[in-house]
């Protein structure tokens, strides 16, 4: 199948259009046109390297929303015409426990990323979708519940499954009191998922400037890390914190704010952090935690939870040839919403 979409072909995220062909279906494959496809902080820093070597040209992108065009002999699943939805993975092993206990994402045998990692069975290696088009194995197509704004269903795939499975795992309900540090990207999802789930949250930033943006939310406002009388009387008072921090940072300022047994969970660096101060943890029974997406189950759960709710990310739509443009943005700060490209702005 031949297709088009944007690659970058260095270190520097310099995406420029890009020809290339997509593999013939296999018996269990899904063929898809692409309508939307989500902008994730990741996609920067893949393409630059910052997490590793990367195999160029390299064609992002893991927020993706489409139809599909066709289907493979063994496909029973889905049927031409259907709206469907691809995240972060597109292959495991199938076969090792975690496999089986639907945490794909922890495959024994390493889940196969959407982009910039060797096919399972060819070795080529995955593209993205900044593209038109995409083939991805029949396991790791999603449904998008119907009535669903497809515009905006993008980022559940990423910003909204990495949110959503901390919250479900530490088993975030009525009342349970949840931090969220940052109101970016991933931290406006990780609000609005926790107040659909019943909980009391309070935003925590550098400083009050953006109350009103969180209250709109639905938190009952912005605890203030550079307020230190405000952080003392905040002690003890969160169950569960969602840190979606996206660069090295002291943790050590976080951790009073939990309670007895409470958990910060760690969804944004990829990476250092400040040395850990391990008081704060022993003296309460605290935890530090990680978090990676979520499997094909809870990312499907996910997108019914969102269509049940009828919750959005705060999306941004962009053409195709502006991805430069927000490249650049995203890299000088973090943006309290999702930029999401509208496939249909790339010619073939």
């Amino acid at each position: 199948m031949k297709t088009v979409g944007y690659a970058a072909h260095d270190s520097s995220a310099n995406m420029v259009p890009y020809h290339f062909e997509r593999r013939d279906l296999r018996d269990n494959d899904v063929a898809i046109e692409i309508l939307y496809s989500g902008v994730c902080h990741s996609d920067l820093h893949t393409v630059n390297g910052d997490w590793g070597a990367q195999t160029y040209p390299l064609v992002p992108g893991h927020e993706i929303v489409g139809v599909v065009t066709s289907i493979g002999s063994a496909v029973s699943k889905y049927k031409v015409g259907d709206q469907v939805a691809v995240g972060c993975m597109v292959d495991s092993c199938q076969e090792c426990d975690q496999c089986h206990n639907h945490e794909e994402q922890f495959c024994r045998n390493e889940s196969t990323p959407t982009y910039g990692a060797p096919d399972r069975i060819t070795g080529e290696i995955t593209q993205g979708g900044y593209s038109k088009h995409i083939v991805v194995r029949e396991e790791f197509v999603l449904s998008v519940p119907e009535g669903m704004e497809l515009s905006k269903t993008a980022p559940i795939l990423c910003a909204g499954i990495t949110t959503y499975s901390p919250l479900r795992t530490w088993g975030v309900k009525e009342g349970s009191r949840v931090g969220v540090i940052g109101l970016g990207g991933l931290g406006h999802m990780a609000v609005k998922l926790a107040v659909a789930m019943g909980a009391e949250v309070t935003v925590i930033s550098r400083s009050n400037k953006k109350e009103a943006d969180a209250k709109a939310l639905g938190a009952k406002g912005i605890l203030a890390s550079s307020d230190a009388l405000a952080m003392q009387a905040a002690a003890n008072s969160l169950d569960l914190i969602i840190d979606t921090v996206p660069s090295k940072h002291d943790i050590n300022v976080y951790a009073p704010l939990l309670d007895v047994d409470g958990t910060l969970v760690i969804v944004g660096q990829v990476g250092p952090l400040e040395e850990p101060n391990t008081w704060p943890l022993i003296g309460g029974r605290r935890r530090i935690a990680g978090s990676l997406i979520g499997g094909i189950k809870e990312t499907q759960e996910v997108l019914d939870f969102c269509a049940k709710h009828k919750l959005y990310p705060e999306c941004e739509m962009i053409k195709m040839d502006q991805i430069n443009e927000a490249f650049e943005r995203m890299a000088k700060g973090d943006m309290a919403h999702r930029i999401v490209i509208d496939m249909t702005s790339l010619d073939v």
